[in-house]
Order: structure tokens, then C-alpha cells, then sequence
């Protein structure tokens, strides 16, 4: 797998469809490998004819890990916050935004189709925000603005996301058992998972890297980045904000409040759709991503 380096951080990443096709960066969610923008996935918007790019984050997969930042103190970032000081953190979203536009610069991309999920897409937005020279149009998913007066995640939702499980290195089955759980209970009620398929999954993202104080400090850096509601409302890129309208994790507020921050965003809510982009909804998706593409041709 090609690797580079951006923003001074080692990033692994793969890059399908033509080379002379738009180019669509893929930036995934909290402690998420790359590998969850499915192959049906990249694979259909490669064969529309896009240049598509996924990586690793930073802390996360095959990308470099910040093991000399340890583990972050989440009561010490909330107490920072609820003071109005800047909590003590190792990076920021406006961080892992300039990781992936030192990535465009490191493959000679001078402009791309930034498209995020979760916290893929607050990455996005910053990235839309910060360096609107680099940004063809937006794609957020599942994503929110940091909002503090948005409603929060469903109990149960929040408890299997904090909840890491058994230790995979003693009993790997229990590790994959809490793993299957974790997304039935997340994911989208209209589109069950299948358990066979999801449970390959699941192994491949363990053997492939187990690196949980990412997935901290990933989480730090959400908390810390706070309210981006101003940072958003000054985006120019055309945007399509796409969320399930049965999100157990991010509910649909956090979808309808990114689409009444950014001007001229266009909102989609998808009927029995959660915090997954299951199979079923891939042609969907790409279809919203695309009016996004082609909001941004129109505006050229």
C-alpha cells in the first residue's frame, strides 16, 4: 500500500478509478480504518469515472500513531472547555484537515471532492473551511457541527462507542461478539447487517491494526475542536449533507444543523438509515455525491 508523508505525518493511503478522473477524497470516521469506505463503495464511484482516494487518519490503521502524546485526560479537556481555556490536547480536527490536504499536495492535487463521514466529516468541513483553495465541493455524512446545544446521542449508542470490550490479545471471539453488537446497535435499523459479512470485517480491521489510544485521542480532539459553527458558515464550496434520519449516534439534528450553518448547503435525510452506510444505500449516496460534483462543475 503507497504511503507518504503530509503535514509532517506518515499517511497510508490507495487511490482507484482513472487518473484523469475528478479526484474524490474519501476522509473516514473515529477510529476508523480506511478500509470502511467499502471496496462496493469506492468500486461505484470509480466506475462513475472519479479518481477516488481514501487513507488512514492520523492514529489510526496504517498511518502513523502519536505514541509519545499517551492517553489524553478527557475530564481535564472537559474541564478546560467549561472554563474557556484551551484544553491540552496532541491535535485538533483543523489538524487532521491539513493532513489531508498535505495529502492532495503530496499526490499533485491541486483541487478534490471532499467527502467525509462521522468524524470524516467534520474533518471534511474544516478542510472546506480552512482551505477552500483545495475544495471542490463538500460531502458531510452522519457528521455535526459541535454544537453544545444539539441533542445528544442515543445512551445506549454513546455506551457501545466508550465501551472498547474484551481484550482481543485473551479472547478474540468476545471481541468480535462486542463488536457485532456494538454495530447492530448502531447502525441502521432499515438496513440490517449481515452478521457473516460484518464479522470478516471486524477481524480484518483487528488484524489489520488494534491501536485503541487512537481511538482516544481521535475522541479528544472532537471534544477540544468545541463549536465549529463559525468556521462553517463561511464555506463556499457547493455542499450536500447527507444523514440517516434514524442516526442512534449523531441524531438527525446534528445533519440539519450542518446544512443550516453552511450557505447553500442542500440536506438529505434518508429513511431507515443509522450511523452505517450499509450496502443497499451505496447508489443512493453516490447519487447525493454526486450533485454535489456537479453543483461544482456548474460553478466553475
Amino acid at each position: 500500500m503507497p504511503e507518504t508523508t503530509a503535514n509532517g505525518i506518515s499517511l497510508h493511503y490507495d487511490i482507484h478509478g482513472p487518473e484523469t478522473g475528478e479526484p474524490i477524497l474519501l476522509i473516514m470516521g473515529l477510529g476508523a480504518q480506511m478500509t470502511r469506505w467499502s471496496s462496493d463503495f469506492v468500486g461505484e464511484l470509480a466506475s462513475r469515472g472519479y479518481r477516488v482516494i481514501r487513507y488512514d487518519n492520523r492514529d489510526v490503521g496504517l498511518s502513523q500513531k502519536l505514541d509519545a502524546a499517551g492517553a489524553p485526560d478527557m475530564p481535564a479537556v472537559y474541564t478546560a472547555l467549561m472554563s474557556g481555556q484551551k484544553p491540552n490536547v496532541p491535535y485538533l480536527l483543523s489538524d487532521m484537515a491539513a493532513d489531508a490536504v498535505g495529502l492532495l499536495g503530496a499526490l499533485g492535487i491541486d483541487r478534490a471532492h471532499i467527502v467525509g463521514a462521522s468524524m470524516g466529516g467534520m474533518i471534511a468541513q474544516m478542510v472546506a473551511a480552512e482551505h477552500p483553495q483545495r475544495t471542490l465541493s463538500l460531502t458531510s455524512i452522519m457528521s455535526s457541527t459541535g454544537n453544545p446545544a444539539l441533542p445528544p446521542a442515543k445512551p445506549e449508542a454513546m455506551e457501545r462507542l466508550q465501551s472498547r470490550g474484551p481484550d482481543p490479545l485473551h479472547d478474540l471471539d468476545a471481541f468480535l461478539d462486542h463488536g457485532l453488537i456494538s454495530s447492530k446497535v448502531l447502525g441502521s435499523p432499515g438496513y440490517p447487517v449481515d452478521e457473516v459479512e460484518l464479522r470478516a470485517q471486524l477481524r480484518s480491521d483487528y488484524e489489520r491494526s488494534f491501536y485503541p489510544v487512537g481511538f482516544a485521542r481521535q475522541m479528544a480532539a472532537i471534544v477540544a475542536s468545541g463549536d465549529r459553527r463559525q468556521a462553517l458558515a463561511a464555506i463556499t464550496a457547493p455542499t450536500v449533507v447527507i444523514h440517516g434520519a434514524d442516526d442512534p449516534l449523531v441524531p438527525k439534528d446534528g445533519g440539519e444543523d450542518t446544512a443550516a450553518t453552511i450557505p447553500g448547503a442542500e440536506l438529505h435525510l434518508i429513511a431507515g438509515m443509522g450511523h452505517n452506510l450499509p450496502g443497499p444505500l451505496i447508489a443512493s449516496v453516490c447519487d447525493l455525491i454526486e450533485r454535489a460534483t456537479a453543483r461544482a462543475r456548474l460553478s466553475a
